[in-house]
């Protein structure tokens, strides 16, 4: 291994370090608490150090979105590729994928979808902000082409893709959000599976050709 490979391990081990000690201090003080002092004294690291890495919280806290964007991205490419599939089919495993998405991180997740309607993302860096609306992208475009498909085959109704798609993706998380905000009020109380399953069962029956 040649001394910029190692250069380079070195830099990525030390960027996942900053993520995992800020994934923990967000999730126990909140975005507006939480401080970069914090998250570099649970790194064990200095505050100028997190410097060298992410410009400022907003971007460290964006960064913890990318992971689920790229798996989103992957489960969705997986539904749309699955020839074996007809489009009601992946409509069906692209509602499974959803919760596996939602379990992969069910805090960053949250995360992600308080990232999407605040301030936050004018602080990022282009290069974070681009990153995120390309995953974004493709994976609502991946949808797309899965609901064009049913279009075309007769199976769903004729509305337009892209806004199924929209509605499909808002759905999930507007239901995960409020669940949540439930949960705070009421920590007894957790019915988003079930939440879900209705809103999803909704969804599919609306969009069905008759």
């Amino acid at each position: 291994m040649g001394i910029l490979e190692r250069k380079e391990r070195e830099r990525e081990r030390r960027r996942q370090q900053i993520i995992v000690a800020a994934k923990k201090v967000f999730s126990e003080k909140g975005f507006n608490k939480a401080t970069m002092d914090d998250i570099a004294g649970e790194a064990e690291l200095s505050p100028g150090t997190l410097y060298l890495y992410f410009k400022n919280k907003e971007e460290l806290y964006a960064s913890l979105s990318l992971r689920i964007l790229h798996y989103l991205h992957i489960r969705v490419e997986h539904v749309e590729s699955a020839k074996e599939l007809d489009p009601e089919k992946k409509l069906d495993a692209m509602i499974e994928a959803m919760y596996d998405v939602y379990e992969f991180d069910p805090l960053v997740i949250i995360n992600m979808f308080h990232l999407q309607s605040s301030e936050t993302l004018k602080n990022l860096s282009p290069e974070l902000l681009e990153e995120i609306e390309e995953l974004s992208r493709k994976s609502i475009g991946g949808m797309s082409r899965i609901f064009k498909e049913g279009i075309t085959a007769g199976i769903f109704v004729d509305l337009h893709p892209m806004a199924l798609s929209d509605i499909f993706w808002s759905l999930f998380s507007g239901v995960v959000l409020w669940t949540t905000s439930k949960r705070i009020i009421n920590t007894d109380k957790d019915f988003l599976r079930e939440t879900l399953d209705l809103a999803f069962k909704i969804f599919k029956d609306g969009i069905m050709r008759k």
